[in-house]
């Protein structure tokens, strides 16, 4: 079973005056990079929460946010009206020394200013805490659950990509027959252009021709590309998603595919290979998105 490193998932909880919200985001990555941004009650809990994620999520670029909505009369956070007019009256000073017009836009920037918003002592108590976990589950089980489904589609593009192969590699044979006599030929008429017949040993040029054919046979290479390919298969119905696994065996597979290519002399089989080329870096590109 395959899981994508892309995905989703939201999950909104409440108990008594407060409503959280939790959302997570992940792309592909070859390791795990969390990037958390939490609601100031629960800064103490990242740290579990990092294990959390990273138990159940394993690698991906990973967004996770935490936000906390006050339905009660509690208020977050609060505005220091007194420092935020002191901020206006010094600024509305300034322009008038310089002459220029202080618009109400500024507002924005005097919000942003030291010690203009203030957040009240907040305790974090067992119910929050209850609440905090039994909602990051179920946005985890969210993004799991989106995650197998990518996995899903994706699993189904390997297979077509890697069964492609395979038929290639059946196509092989035909040519492989009739390259060997192409090549002898070949090697004969142009000796019999350059050298007198007479002048040939012949039991010589026969072990020649053997030890030379033998460098361009790919029995071997068919045969463990072939496995390749079947062990591709396998690995991908395993219980685990295992993409730096298939990975590896895409390297193997593109190993043997290049080796028949330098060994073929052959344009036919060439042109096999090259759309062999072209599946391979289909697949090479999905296990990039793979857990």
């Amino acid at each position: 079973m395959l899981k994508s490193m892309t995905g989703f998932g939201k999950a909104t909880k409440s108990s008594n005056n407060k409503t959280l919200v939790v959302e997570i985001k992940s792309l592909n990555s070859k390791l795990l990079d969390l990037n958390i941004k939490s609601a100031i009650l629960y800064r103490e809990k990242e740290s579990e929460i990092k294990n959390i994620i990273s138990k159940k999520l394993v690698r991906g670029k990973i967004d996770l946010q935490i936000t906390v909505e006050y339905t009660g009369d509690e208020i977050a956070t609060t505005i220091n009206q007194n420092i935020v007019k002191n901020y206006y009256k010094q600024l509305s000073d300034i322009a008038k020394d310089l002459n220029i017009s202080i618009s109400e836009s500024s507002l924005q920037a005097i919000i942003r200013m030291p010690d203009v918003i203030t957040t009240p002592n907040i305790t974090l108590n067992k119910e929050d805490i209850n609440l905090l976990y039994s909602t990051l589950d179920e946005a985890l089980n969210k993004i799991d659950e989106f995650r197998i489904q990518e996995g899903k589609i994706t699993e189904t593009d390997l297979t077509n990509n890697i069964l492609n192969i395979e038929k290639l590699l059946s196509k092989v044979e035909e040519p492989e027959k009739q390259r060997i006599e192409k090549i002898k030929n070949r090697i004969k008429t142009n000796l019999d252009e350059l050298i007198d017949k007479s002048k040939i040993d012949e039991n010589r040029f026969e072990q020649e021709l053997i030890f030379y054919i033998e460098k361009l046979d790919i029995s071997e290479e068919k045969v463990r590309l072939a496995n390749h390919c079947k062990y591709f298969l396998e690995t991908m119905n395993t219980k685990e998603s295992q993409g730096k696994k298939l990975g590896f065996i895409s390297q193997e597979i593109g190993r043997e595919i290049n080796t028949l290519g330098s060994k073929a002399n052959d344009t036919t089989i060439q042109k096999i290979v090259i759309q062999m080329k072209d599946n391979l870096e289909k697949i090479k590109e999905q296990i990039l998105n793979i857990l």
